[in-house]
């Protein structure tokens, strides 16, 4: 015995005829398909979470590399020269597991360097330690190319990390595999993530710089730099920031405010969440 009422088979009938009319064969543009969804979400068949991945697998397709790429400037990087002791600080204190290696300039790139490769020198001391022998083949892209076509070729050739590079042939910044996958799925942190450490607000990079997060108190930037930000102005550091900006940021920006460089890290298109802090900037 059929328990369904009339009233819910006639909203089956009806929400499936227009699914299979989203999904015909007939030309459909996005729009009208994202309304298809949206409207799957309201009739209860895909929950919250499963429609944003699917606008962002969708919104792929659009995106270039360039649009969601590690700028130059923030790319963790390790000379083709350092020693055994000063690639093992960089990677302890980096928490990454990949790094680019380049030669006499950042432009000079060599190869990439797998954390893993280390472990047979742990505890051997410096011996016969040579970076250029564990380096491995690194992919370079242009800026360009489009993320889902990057996103097969990591799957197709097993690679999680690519340089891109500018229409000169030099370094523009760095894609990973993991950048490519937020775009669909939302942020992705690890136990390596500020963030993933509420009580870290402000935590030191390799290159001098601070990671810092848009929730830290603006008494507790002040106490950690010995400065005096306006604490009047706003509770947090991202209110602060905004405020100097004048709008909400997009990542990539960035002001100056006292001798400190402020640059969006991350954020969204409700607020900003990390901030890349370079004090002595005047």
């Amino acid at each position: 015995m059929n328990e369904e009422s009339p009233a819910s088979s006639s909203t089956q009938r009806t929400w499936l005829e227009r699914l299979g009319h989203a999904f015909s064969s007939e030309p459909r543009n996005r729009n009208e398909l994202l309304e298809e969804l949206r409207h799957a979400r309201e009739n209860g068949l895909v929950d919250g979470d499963t429609l944003a991945m699917l606008e962002g697998a969708l919104s792929v397709s659009d995106k270039q590399v360039a649009d969601v790429m590690v700028p130059r400037a923030q790319v963790v990087w390790l000379p083709i020269e350092a020693s055994l002791k000063e690639v093992m600080r960089i990677v302890t204190e980096s928490g990454h597991s990949r790094f680019p290696v380049h030669g006499e300039n950042e432009d000079d790139v060599l190869g990439l360097l797998l954390a893993k490769d280390l472990l047979r020198y742990y505890g051997s001391g410096e011996g016969n330690f040579e970076l250029r022998l564990l380096l491995r083949p690194m992919t370079l892209i242009p800026g360009s190319k489009k993320l889902n076509l990057l996103l097969k070729d990591f799957r197709v050739n097993r690679t999680h990390m690519a340089v891109v590079v500018d229409e000169y042939g030099g370094v523009a910044g760095l894609i990973t595999i993991e950048d490519v996958l937020e775009e669909i799925v939302g942020d992705i942190d690890d136990e390596h993530d500020a963030e993933d450490k509420p009580e870290v607000h402000i935590q030191p990079q390799p290159d001098g710089a601070f990671a810092v997060q848009a929730l830290t108190p603006v008494d507790t930037f002040n106490d950690y730099f010995d400065v005096r930000l306006d604490t009047e102005a706003a509770d947090t550091i991202g209110g602060l920031v905004t405020q100097a900006f004048g709008h909400l940021p997009e990542r990539g920006e960035s002001v100056s405010i006292l001798d400190f460089l402020f640059e969006v890290t991350k954020a969204d298109d409700r607020r900003v969440h990390l901030f890349r802090v370079r004090p002595g900037t005047k």
